[in-house]
């Protein structure tokens, strides 16, 4: 039995494992014009210098991005029954359980 195929795995996902991401990932000094004003636009609401991975995902597309980060600062970080610290202690928590470096 080859050991890179797993009993009962369908063909598809046991290739996929081995894929690149086929996003491309604009880093912050690779990134110019709307996608560099859509990072600055993160770090200005931030307060961070360096733009997360999760964010740079979106970096293809800037007017996405910009819209993703306002309905993520509406949804996570405004105040309602829970508050913000509360919110980034259940977002922490879920990132640990997935196994997620966010």
């Amino acid at each position: 039995m080859d050991p890179e195929k797993k009993p009962g795995a369908p063909e598809a996902s046991r290739s996929a494992a081995k894929q690149p991401t086929k996003i491309r990932i604009f880093e912050d000094n690779e990134a110019t014009g709307e996608t560099a004003a859509a990072y600055d636009f993160w770090r200005a609401g931030s307060g961070r210098q360096q733009v997360p991975g999760i964010i740079k995902c979106f970096g293809a597309r800037p007017d996405f991005l910009r819209q993703v980060v306002e309905f993520s600062n509406t949804v996570h970080f405004s105040e309602g029954h829970l508050t913000r610290r509360h919110k980034e202690m259940i977002a922490s928590y879920v990132s640990y359980l997935n196994r997620c470096p966010y």
